[in-house]
């Protein structure tokens, strides 16, 4: 799965916040929005080359019945991050170093959760 660059995560994060498919326009004024005061307008033309390459790498879909076309998420962020994950285990030889060195950097509560989850529960579950 390839990495994300900052426009390319930018535009995912405001996907995946969307309930709604989103237009190149729409998602240019939400960038504009929540960009630093740098003086830098985006043109609809990056954000759309930026949509392509995203659906290039099957993240976007692109509804093409309408007009302007619309884009949405084809993947939850979660489920985009177990891909990240799975696929950065799947380069390594010793995968059980690698969990124990990420098992090693969490919270008492992610670990807790973890332990639910092992167990057969949910991550959303509160401990009995």
């Amino acid at each position: 799965m390839a990495t994300l660059g900052d426009l390319e995560r930018a535009v995912m994060d405001l996907l995946w916040d969307s309930p709604e498919a989103q237009t190149a326009n729409g998602l240019r004024d939400a960038l504009a929005e929540s960009a630093s005061a740098d003086g830098k307008e985006l043109a609809v033309t990056t954000v759309l080359t930026v949509l392509a390459r995203l659906e290039k790498k099957n993240l976007v879909s692109r509804e093409r019945d309408t007009r302007p076309h619309r884009y949405r998420a084809v993947m939850t962020r979660e489920e985009h991050t177990v891909e990240l994950m799975n696929d950065a285990l799947g380069t390594v030889m010793d995968r059980e170093a690698v969990l124990a060195r990420f098992i090693g950097g969490i919270s008492d509560d992610e670990a807790a959760a973890l332990r639910r989850l092992l167990d057969g529960g949910r991550a959303d579950e509160q401990p009995a």
